[in-house]
Protein backbone atom coordinates (compact mmCIF):
# COMPACT_ATOMS: atom_id res chain seq x y z
CA UNK A 1 0.00 0.00 0.00
CA UNK A 2 2.99 2.35 0.94
CA UNK A 3 4.19 2.09 -2.70
CA UNK A 4 1.06 2.60 -4.60
CA UNK A 5 0.83 5.97 -2.50
CA UNK A 6 4.67 6.92 -3.22
CA UNK A 7 4.24 5.56 -7.19
CA UNK A 8 0.66 6.47 -8.35
CA UNK A 9 1.67 7.29 -11.81
CA UNK A 10 3.74 4.09 -11.87
CA UNK A 11 1.36 1.64 -10.99
CA UNK A 12 -1.09 3.27 -13.36
CA UNK A 13 1.28 2.77 -16.46
CA UNK A 14 2.49 -0.63 -14.91
CA UNK A 15 -1.72 -1.54 -15.54
CA UNK A 16 -2.09 0.52 -18.41
CA UNK A 17 1.17 -1.35 -19.85
CA UNK A 18 -0.29 -5.06 -18.74
CA UNK A 19 -3.84 -4.16 -20.38
CA UNK A 20 -2.07 -3.58 -23.45
CA UNK A 21 0.11 -6.26 -23.89
CA UNK A 22 -2.12 -9.34 -22.05
CA UNK A 23 -4.17 -9.79 -25.50
CA UNK A 24 -1.08 -9.85 -27.43
CA UNK A 25 0.20 -12.53 -24.69
CA UNK A 26 -2.78 -14.45 -24.44
CA UNK A 27 -3.06 -14.65 -29.22
CA UNK A 28 1.19 -15.99 -29.13
CA UNK A 29 0.39 -18.35 -26.10
CA UNK A 30 -2.74 -19.82 -28.51
CA UNK A 31 -0.73 -19.55 -31.64
CA UNK A 32 1.67 -22.30 -30.86
CA UNK A 33 -0.84 -25.01 -28.97
CA UNK A 34 -1.86 -27.98 -30.85
CA UNK A 35 -6.10 -28.41 -31.46
CA UNK A 36 -6.46 -30.67 -28.83
CA UNK A 37 -4.61 -29.24 -26.22
CA UNK A 38 -6.80 -25.47 -26.90
CA UNK A 39 -10.11 -27.58 -26.44
CA UNK A 40 -8.98 -29.77 -23.30
CA UNK A 41 -6.89 -26.86 -21.19
CA UNK A 42 -8.80 -23.53 -22.60
CA UNK A 43 -7.36 -19.80 -24.17
CA UNK A 44 -5.60 -19.17 -20.74
CA UNK A 45 -3.84 -22.17 -19.97
CA UNK A 46 0.23 -22.22 -20.59
CA UNK A 47 0.63 -24.77 -23.56
CA UNK A 48 2.93 -27.96 -22.79
CA UNK A 49 5.23 -28.15 -25.94
CA UNK A 50 5.38 -25.96 -28.90
CA UNK A 51 3.39 -26.35 -31.90
CA UNK A 52 3.67 -24.88 -35.05
CA UNK A 53 1.90 -26.51 -37.32
CA UNK A 54 -0.90 -23.60 -37.42
CA UNK A 55 1.93 -21.39 -38.04
CA UNK A 56 3.12 -23.50 -41.01
CA UNK A 57 -0.37 -24.11 -42.41
CA UNK A 58 -1.75 -20.92 -42.43
CA UNK A 59 1.55 -19.70 -43.85
CA UNK A 60 1.05 -22.10 -46.60
CA UNK A 61 -2.40 -21.81 -46.83
CA UNK A 62 -2.66 -18.41 -47.86
CA UNK A 63 0.86 -17.66 -49.54
CA UNK A 64 1.93 -15.65 -46.54
CA UNK A 65 5.67 -14.76 -48.29
CA UNK A 66 3.50 -13.34 -50.95
CA UNK A 67 1.15 -11.22 -49.16
CA UNK A 68 3.71 -9.77 -46.50
CA UNK A 69 5.55 -8.09 -49.84
CA UNK A 70 2.56 -6.75 -51.52
CA UNK A 71 1.43 -4.89 -47.83
CA UNK A 72 5.21 -3.65 -47.28
CA UNK A 73 5.88 -2.90 -50.71
CA UNK A 74 2.39 -0.39 -50.40
CA UNK A 75 2.79 0.75 -46.78
CA UNK A 76 6.28 2.02 -47.79
CA UNK A 77 5.09 3.43 -51.02
CA UNK A 78 1.88 5.20 -49.52
CA UNK A 79 4.12 6.26 -46.83
CA UNK A 80 6.89 7.77 -48.61
CA UNK A 81 4.66 9.32 -51.07
CA UNK A 82 2.18 10.58 -48.59
CA UNK A 83 4.77 12.31 -46.49
CA UNK A 84 6.29 13.89 -49.85
CA UNK A 85 2.85 15.49 -51.30
CA UNK A 86 2.14 16.28 -47.64
CA UNK A 87 5.89 18.30 -47.45
CA UNK A 88 4.56 20.12 -50.59
CA UNK A 89 1.47 21.26 -49.57
CA UNK A 90 1.77 22.36 -46.18
CA UNK A 91 5.18 24.50 -47.82
CA UNK A 92 2.48 26.35 -50.05
CA UNK A 93 -0.04 26.44 -47.29
CA UNK A 94 1.87 27.23 -44.38
CA UNK A 95 4.89 29.23 -45.48
CA UNK A 96 3.92 30.18 -48.94
CA UNK A 97 0.54 31.71 -47.26
CA UNK A 98 -1.54 31.16 -49.68
CA UNK A 99 -5.05 33.06 -50.30
CA UNK A 100 -7.59 31.27 -48.49
CA UNK A 101 -5.83 28.73 -46.57
CA UNK A 102 -8.12 28.73 -43.98
CA UNK A 103 -10.79 27.29 -46.35
CA UNK A 104 -7.68 25.17 -47.98
CA UNK A 105 -6.95 23.47 -44.71
CA UNK A 106 -10.84 23.32 -43.92
CA UNK A 107 -10.84 20.93 -46.89
CA UNK A 108 -8.27 18.68 -45.84
CA UNK A 109 -9.87 18.20 -42.82
CA UNK A 110 -13.73 17.33 -44.23
CA UNK A 111 -11.40 14.90 -46.74
CA UNK A 112 -9.50 13.25 -43.68
CA UNK A 113 -13.05 12.53 -41.73
CA UNK A 114 -15.15 11.46 -45.24
CA UNK A 115 -15.57 7.87 -44.67
CA UNK A 116 -13.69 5.27 -46.66
CA UNK A 117 -17.21 3.25 -47.41
CA UNK A 118 -18.34 6.65 -48.99
CA UNK A 119 -15.39 6.45 -51.22
CA UNK A 120 -15.89 2.45 -52.51
CA UNK A 121 -17.79 2.82 -55.08
CA UNK A 122 -16.09 5.96 -56.92
CA UNK A 123 -12.73 4.57 -56.50
CA UNK A 124 -13.95 1.45 -57.79
CA UNK A 125 -15.47 3.12 -60.74
CA UNK A 126 -12.49 5.11 -61.73
CA UNK A 127 -9.87 2.35 -61.44
CA UNK A 128 -11.62 0.65 -64.11
CA UNK A 129 -11.92 3.10 -65.89
CA UNK A 130 -8.32 3.67 -65.89
CA UNK A 131 -7.16 -0.05 -66.18
CA UNK A 132 -6.10 0.48 -62.28
CA UNK A 133 -8.42 -2.24 -61.14
CA UNK A 134 -6.96 -5.41 -59.34
CA UNK A 135 -3.45 -3.40 -59.02
CA UNK A 136 -1.53 -2.52 -56.29
CA UNK A 137 -0.66 0.84 -57.99
CA UNK A 138 -4.58 1.47 -57.32
CA UNK A 139 -4.39 1.09 -53.83
CA UNK A 140 -0.88 3.39 -53.53
CA UNK A 141 -2.98 6.27 -55.18
CA UNK A 142 -5.93 6.43 -53.36
CA UNK A 143 -3.96 6.39 -49.75
CA UNK A 144 -1.56 8.38 -50.86
CA UNK A 145 -3.95 10.55 -51.11
CA UNK A 146 -6.21 9.80 -48.38
CA UNK A 147 -3.32 9.72 -45.55
CA UNK A 148 -1.66 13.18 -47.04
CA UNK A 149 -5.07 14.53 -46.37
CA UNK A 150 -4.05 14.22 -42.77
CA UNK A 151 -0.13 15.11 -43.31
CA UNK A 152 -0.93 18.53 -44.85
CA UNK A 153 -3.07 19.76 -42.23
CA UNK A 154 -0.38 18.36 -39.41
CA UNK A 155 2.26 19.67 -41.78
CA UNK A 156 0.63 23.04 -41.99
CA UNK A 157 -0.19 24.01 -38.66
CA UNK A 158 3.38 22.90 -37.64
CA UNK A 159 5.23 24.95 -40.23
CA UNK A 160 3.37 27.83 -39.87
CA UNK A 161 4.68 28.66 -36.95
CA UNK A 162 7.82 28.63 -38.58
CA UNK A 163 10.56 31.15 -37.86
CA UNK A 164 10.50 33.68 -40.64
CA UNK A 165 13.94 35.20 -39.92
CA UNK A 166 15.26 31.67 -41.06
CA UNK A 167 13.98 32.09 -44.25
CA UNK A 168 14.30 35.37 -45.07
CA UNK A 169 18.01 34.96 -44.03
CA UNK A 170 18.42 31.73 -46.71
CA UNK A 171 16.77 34.25 -49.49
CA UNK A 172 18.92 36.63 -48.81
CA UNK A 173 22.08 34.12 -49.00
CA UNK A 174 20.46 33.56 -52.41
CA UNK A 175 18.48 30.50 -52.01
CA UNK A 176 15.34 29.78 -53.79
CA UNK A 177 12.53 28.50 -52.89
CA UNK A 178 13.08 25.05 -53.49
CA UNK A 179 16.45 24.85 -51.49
CA UNK A 180 14.59 26.76 -48.91
CA UNK A 181 11.90 24.03 -48.64
CA UNK A 182 15.00 21.20 -48.97
CA UNK A 183 17.81 22.62 -47.02
CA UNK A 184 16.05 24.37 -43.87
CA UNK A 185 12.36 23.37 -43.71
CA UNK A 186 12.84 19.86 -44.09
CA UNK A 187 15.62 19.15 -41.85
CA UNK A 188 14.16 21.34 -39.50
CA UNK A 189 11.26 19.57 -39.44
CA UNK A 190 12.81 16.15 -39.76
CA UNK A 191 11.13 14.79 -36.17
CA UNK A 192 7.27 15.93 -37.22
CA UNK A 193 8.40 14.02 -40.76
CA UNK A 194 8.97 11.17 -39.01
CA UNK A 195 6.16 10.83 -37.14
CA UNK A 196 4.13 10.93 -39.99
CA UNK A 197 6.18 8.45 -42.25
CA UNK A 198 5.57 5.70 -39.46
CA UNK A 199 2.19 6.87 -38.57
CA UNK A 200 1.13 6.13 -42.21
CA UNK A 201 2.84 3.03 -42.86
CA UNK A 202 1.11 1.47 -39.86
CA UNK A 203 -3.00 2.98 -40.98
CA UNK A 204 -2.10 1.65 -44.21
CA UNK A 205 -0.98 -1.70 -42.65
CA UNK A 206 -4.04 -2.19 -41.10
CA UNK A 207 -6.28 -1.07 -43.88
CA UNK A 208 -8.92 -3.38 -44.78
CA UNK A 209 -11.62 -2.38 -46.86
CA UNK A 210 -10.95 -0.61 -50.27
CA UNK A 211 -7.75 -3.49 -50.14
CA UNK A 212 -10.74 -5.81 -49.76
CA UNK A 213 -12.71 -4.10 -52.78
CA UNK A 214 -9.38 -3.43 -55.00
CA UNK A 215 -7.61 -6.23 -54.88
CA UNK A 216 -9.43 -9.62 -55.90
CA UNK A 217 -6.79 -12.12 -57.14
CA UNK A 218 -4.43 -13.68 -54.54
CA UNK A 219 -1.10 -12.60 -56.23
CA UNK A 220 -2.10 -8.84 -54.94
CA UNK A 221 -3.38 -9.19 -51.76
CA UNK A 222 -2.23 -7.55 -48.40
CA UNK A 223 -2.07 -9.44 -44.86
CA UNK A 224 -5.13 -8.11 -43.45
CA UNK A 225 -7.08 -9.00 -46.74
CA UNK A 226 -6.14 -12.65 -46.36
CA UNK A 227 -6.56 -12.64 -42.92
CA UNK A 228 -10.46 -11.53 -43.66
CA UNK A 229 -11.09 -13.88 -46.55
CA UNK A 230 -9.92 -17.07 -44.85
CA UNK A 231 -12.00 -16.19 -41.58
CA UNK A 232 -15.14 -15.77 -44.02
CA UNK A 233 -14.28 -19.33 -45.30
CA UNK A 234 -14.59 -21.05 -41.77
CA UNK A 235 -11.12 -23.07 -42.68
CA UNK A 236 -9.23 -22.74 -39.72
CA UNK A 237 -9.45 -23.67 -36.18
CA UNK A 238 -9.08 -21.84 -33.03
CA UNK A 239 -5.18 -21.95 -32.98
CA UNK A 240 -4.83 -21.47 -36.24
CA UNK A 241 -6.91 -18.05 -36.00
CA UNK A 242 -4.39 -16.81 -33.15
CA UNK A 243 -1.70 -17.90 -35.58
CA UNK A 244 -2.54 -15.68 -38.58
CA UNK A 245 -3.28 -12.69 -36.12
CA UNK A 246 -0.04 -13.12 -34.44
CA UNK A 247 1.42 -13.55 -37.95
CA UNK A 248 -0.44 -10.74 -39.09
CA UNK A 249 0.35 -8.09 -36.13
CA UNK A 250 4.05 -9.14 -35.92
CA UNK A 251 5.54 -7.36 -38.69
CA UNK A 252 3.96 -4.19 -37.97
CA UNK A 253 4.74 -4.29 -34.04
CA UNK A 254 8.42 -4.82 -34.83
CA UNK A 255 8.08 -2.05 -37.05
CA UNK A 256 7.10 0.13 -34.75
CA UNK A 257 9.13 -1.22 -32.03
CA UNK A 258 12.08 -0.12 -34.43
CA UNK A 259 11.24 3.18 -34.67
CA UNK A 260 9.55 3.79 -31.02
CA UNK A 261 12.68 6.51 -30.69
CA UNK A 262 11.69 8.40 -33.73
CA UNK A 263 7.99 8.94 -32.64
CA UNK A 264 9.74 9.98 -28.99
CA UNK A 265 11.90 12.76 -30.47
CA UNK A 266 8.65 13.88 -32.68
CA UNK A 267 6.56 13.96 -30.08
CA UNK A 268 9.10 15.33 -27.72
CA UNK A 269 10.25 18.30 -29.96
CA UNK A 270 6.13 19.03 -30.70
CA UNK A 271 5.74 19.65 -27.01
CA UNK A 272 8.81 21.80 -26.69
CA UNK A 273 7.44 24.06 -28.95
Amino acid sequence: MTALRRYPVLVALFIGALFMVLPFLIVAVNAVKSPAEYSSNGPLSLPEGVYLDGLKDFWERVDFGQKLVNSVLISGSVALGAVVLSVLNAYAIGIGRIKGRTWVLAFFVLANMLPQEALVYPVYYLSKEAGLYDTRLSVVIVFIVIQAAFGTYLLASVLGQFPREIIEAARIDGANKWQVLWRIVVPVSRPTIGVLLVFFVIWTWNEFLLPLVMLISNDNQTVSVALGVLQGQRLMDATMTNAAALLGVLPALVFFLVFQRTLTRGIAVGAVK
